[in-house]
């Protein structure tokens, strides 16, 4: 049986990552913090039913989950280097505590706990602000000046796809094929075989040209034909959502999702689809800011997850995804909006109801629905297509919003799409697609929502976007408190207040306004004594699920 003692040499031994922290090196978090840590999130294993399948389909699944796999790999490596060493390192150790810590470990991609403020739970080393994308001992200030010597850069160092090393002294910008070489290459080998094995048109097209992306890192194509995918396989690979870069918000994360569609669900959402112009025309917000030249293709996909890795897998689960996030297609087909119904149905069950139960006053409480909680994920992913998208700065020039705003811009663009989706929820119960009697148990759902991403940590995207909401709706009078603590909502203060909010978040989108946006954030991304009662109440109850995939044993047999 190996001591506590050899488990503390085990990590001493990996003294050249702690050494570009500067930090002293403890021996890790005492089990009481980590087996409490594990009993947030509820496992869940999720179910669905793949018998409809093609043989072809499911052996093409079945390659599809062996690149999955590598794609939790290629994360590891970019949230830090050194990380698959430690796990390598942490494998080893056999006294009775270990599995603990390596469950956390493996949840989290890493020795941070994301659901804690990124608070180390093996070694006292804070998680670099870049994660693995950048030297450890990198500053914004090398990082700007490196491109103010050689302009000519610019375009590299601030691409999603490349990783900053420092090579011979100096900075440069390595594409991800590279980098994280061969991981990259064994993707796209997998992603041809599966092309190679399915019957349907539209996914060999994406698979084929997706592996090809893997290897040159111009995603543009396949993520076009991504747009086109119509059987009944929903999987998306690749580098996609810039979260984990704190720096500047500039680089890419893997991620995968493996699912299958249910078309019944997704011929019903679509009828939201025919909206989106007329929605983008009903922003609050100056006509000129506007962006009317998007494209309106925008595909709803209801599905059942099968399995998914990298980005997406750790720490908190993701209900549904709007992509891709490349202005380039958005502009010329749109974005698609994909929504897991199995893990939605799963947090509600397991996270949200126990919330609400225990902070909405009675008369909220009556109103929440499983259906307003869906509708609202819905819309807050239609919203995220929505809005200023490429903008034209100060100085005439042509820039993303998401370069603009740099690391604030996540926490803004999670915040537009949260009160969007509601806004546009009553655009669309006005227009008659929802019906009008939900409009109060929309209010209700929203507001008994959000402690549940505020408990994930303000300083989070979501979490973030989501504090901010609740804070400005309590300064304006559109959220209150009962004596005995619990919360509603004004009725006619609730819809006026987030149309003001609206209006503020996507006036910083569309002017680039940096500093405006950081000050807002700095004013309202606050854990008030409020907050903090309400997530103290909540302290017993999981914050999310743990979710285990029994289905894919099933796929290839």
């Amino acid at each position: 049986m190996v001591n506590r003692y050899r488990f503390f040499f085990i990590l001493l031994s990996m003294v050249v990552f702690m050494s570009c922290q500067d930090e002293p090196m403890d021996d890790k978090a005492p089990i009481s913090y980590v087996k409490a840590e594990l009993a947030k999130l509820a496992p869940v294993e999720l179910k669905c039913d793949i018998s409809h399948l093609s043989e072809s389909d499911r052996a093409c699944l079945a390659k599809l989950i062996e690149a999955a796999k590598l794609i939790d790999q290629l994360f590891l490596l970019q949230v830090n280097p050194r990380n698959p060493e430690l796990l390598s390192e942490l494998r080893k150790v056999e006294d009775s505590t270990a599995q603990y810590y390596l469950d956390l470990f493996n949840i989290m991609f890493g020795p941070w706990n994301r659901i804690d403020r990124d608070k180390p739970f093996i070694k006292n080393a804070s998680k670099p602000a870049g994660a693995g994308y950048y030297p450890l001992d990198m500053s914004k200030e090398e990082f700007e000046k490196a491109i103010k010597d050689k302009p000519d850069r610019e375009k590299e160092f601030r691409s999603g796809f490349t990783a900053i090393q420092r090579i011979e002294g100096r900075l440069r910008a390595v594409p991800y094929h590279e980098a994280y070489k061969p991981l990259p290459q064994q993707v796209s080998k997998l992603l041809k075989e599966a092309a190679a094995l399915t019957e349907d048109a539209t996914l060999k097209k994406y698979l084929q040209l997706r592996a090809g992306a893997f290897l040159t890192d111009d995603y543009f194509e396949s993520d076009t034909s991504w747009m086109d995918l119509a059987g009944d396989i929903e999987v998306v690979i690749g580098p996609y959502e810039v979260y984990e870069d704190e720096l500047f918000n500039y680089k890419t994360a893997y991620e995968a999702f493996l699912c299958v569609v249910d078309h019944q669900e997704s011929e019903k959402l679509m009828t939201v689809t025919r909206y989106l112009s007329e929605m983008e025309s009903a922003l609050p917000i100056p006509h000129q800011y506007k962006n009317m030249n998007r494209g309106l293709s925008s595909p709803i996909k209801v599905v059942q997850e099968i399995f998914s890795a990298g980005d997406t897998k750790a720490g908190v689960q993701t209900i549904a995804f709007n992509l891709p996030n490349d202005e380039r297609v958005r502009e010329a087909k749109g974005s698609k909006k994909v929504m897991l119904k199995n893990v939605a149905q799963a947090k509600f069950e397991k996270c949200w109801i126990p919330i609400v139960n225990t902070i909405l006053a009675p008369t909220p409480l009556k109103h929440v629905s499983f259906d307003s909680y869906y509708n609202h994920i819905l819309m807050h992913e239609m919203s995220h297509g929505l809005g200023p998208g490429l903008i034209t700065m100060p100085d005439g020039s042509k820039m993303e919003v998401a370069k603009a705003l740099k690391e604030v811009y996540t926490v803004i663009e999670e915040c537009k799409a949260d009160v969007l989706g509601i806004l546009n929820m009553k655009f669309l119960m006005d227009k008659g697609v929802f019906s009008k009697e939900d409009e109060y148990s929309m209010y209700a759902s929203y507001l008994g929502g959000m402690l549940r991403s505020i408990r994930f940590g303000i300083d989070e995207a979501h979490g973030g976007g989501v504090a901010i909401q609740f804070n400005y709706c309590f300064d304006k009078g559109a959220f209150k408190t009962y004596p005995d603590g619990k919360l509603d909502f004004d009725e006619e203060k609730i819809l006026p207040t987030l149309t003001e909010l609206a209006n503020k978040i996507l006036l910083f989108q569309a002017r680039g306004d940096y500093k405006g946006a950081k000050e807002f954030i700095k004013k309202y991304r606050v854990m008030t004594p409020l907050m903090q009662k309400y997530v103290d109440m909540l302290k017993d109850i999981p914050i999310d699920i743990r979710p285990s995939y029994p289905i894919i044993k099933d796929i290839g047999k």
